[in-house]
């Protein structure tokens, strides 16, 4: 079939969300069924505010990371998925010429789960294996009883086994639902865009690079969620695990800042290498025509930079708001805790990192279009 094991294997970008979604809120939920078990022998004050302020940190937690990735990861997985139909046009109406149902060939999709379970349970184990010095370290001054850790197999069953399955049927229902057209619709939108002609020669060469970036965008728009989801990440997870040495521990910043650059990283890198590479025969057409490398690579990723400045500007925001809410409401009659205020010095330094490696994957990829050649774009 049209659909196999290894395209479940290309959604590196959904297994890497899943993993970092699961590692943190299994550590989280799994500390907050096991924080819950010594309730009962609490007696001191003390004792009693951190452990509300704990519950209290987990379910913030739990919610914040946890519905943020999985929107994310919907998004992601509904992209690959469309842009496989759309790679696939003229296969898939061979099929449905065959007889095909549409269920028939959308159910082949459910194997795009196993991107989803290879995630899910990296970052369930991964959790485990810190959970050890991370209970420890929600403790560390023995105001409470030791918390002891416990397997809970229903934590499994809620972070590894049902997002699985549910990703494997959010697959299948919208493959269905984009496979819901005339098969000539089908074989007709293959042959326009294989002969589509994406750039021709202009006098007044501002307005062609203006409207090209447009049309660029305007093909592509969920990239654009994705560019400034990456900045989002990078700025809020980066700022906020800069933050962890004061108001948590050293091993909650690094991780932080762990989970925030592989994000960035990652859905970034998906972002720019997709739009490359739809655009391989304009990118190949213009440097025909005279164009710059540059001129080529800034016409089709050019007109994504604002998004990923407005995505970091998201991102500072919101952990700003984030850390002010745990440590007003929270963490408020814990003794201790230092009032939390804005840090420009760490956000002028994120910054500054954010734009040096922004720009140097844009300058990478300027480079890179060197080997597409109008030769090869015709041979193809």
């Amino acid at each position: 079939m049209l659909v196999g094991i290894k395209d479940s294997f290309k959604l590196f970008g959904v297994s890497i969300i899943c993993c970092c979604a699961v590692l943190v809120c299994t550590m989280f939920l799994n500390f907050a069924i096991d924080l819950k078990s010594i309730g009962d022998i609490i007696s001191t004050p003390d004792a009693r505010v951190l452990y509300d302020a704990q519950l209290m940190t987990s379910k913030v937690v739990i919610a914040a990371t946890g519905l943020c990735l999985l929107l994310t990861s919907v998004v992601t997985m509904l992209f690959h998925v469309k842009h496989f139909i759309d790679r696939h046009k003229k296969d898939l109406g061979i099929l449905k010429a065959l007889g095909h149902s549409n269920i028939k060939i959308a159910r082949n999709f459910a194997v795009f789960g196993l991107s989803v379970f290879v995630g899910c349970i990296v970052g369930f184990g991964l959790a485990y294996a810190v959970m050890p010095r991370f209970y420890a370290l929600q403790n560390k001054d023995a105001i409470m009883p030791d918390v002891p850790l416990v397997f809970h197999g229903e934590v499994l069953v809620y972070f590894v086994i049902l997002p699985a399955l549910a990703f494997s049927a959010i697959a299948v229902l919208y493959a269905c639902y984009k496979l819901k057209q005339p098969v000539l619709s089908l074989l007709k939108e293959a042959a326009a865009e294989g002969g589509k002609k994406h750039v021709s020669a202009e006098k007044d060469e501002t307005p062609f690079l203006k409207g090209l970036s447009l049309s660029v965008l305007k093909g592509k728009k969920v990239l654009a969620f994705f560019i400034c989801f990456s900045a989002f990440c990078f700025s809020s997870l980066i700022q906020m695990g800069a933050s962890m040495d004061e108001l948590s521990s050293e091993m909650m910043g690094a991780m932080m800042i762990i989970i925030g650059v592989v994000l960035a990283v990652t859905t970034l890198i998906l972002a720019i290498v997709t739009v490359v590479n739809s655009n391989r025969q304009t990118i190949a057409v213009m440097r025909a025509f005279g164009y710059t490398d540059m001129q080529c690579i800034n016409s089709v990723l050019g007109i994504y930079r604002p998004f990923a400045y407005a995505g970091f500007a998201l991102g500072t925001v919101y952990q700003f708001g984030l850390l002010k809410v745990m440590v007003a409401i929270v963490f408020k009659d814990i003794a201790g805790v230092p009032e939390y205020s804005f840090d420009f010095a760490v956000m002028a330094i994120t910054l500054a990192v954010f734009i040096v490696a922004y720009e140097g994957l844009t300058l990478l990829c300027a480079k890179g279009i060197k080997r597409i050649s109008l030769r090869q774009i015709m041979s193809e």
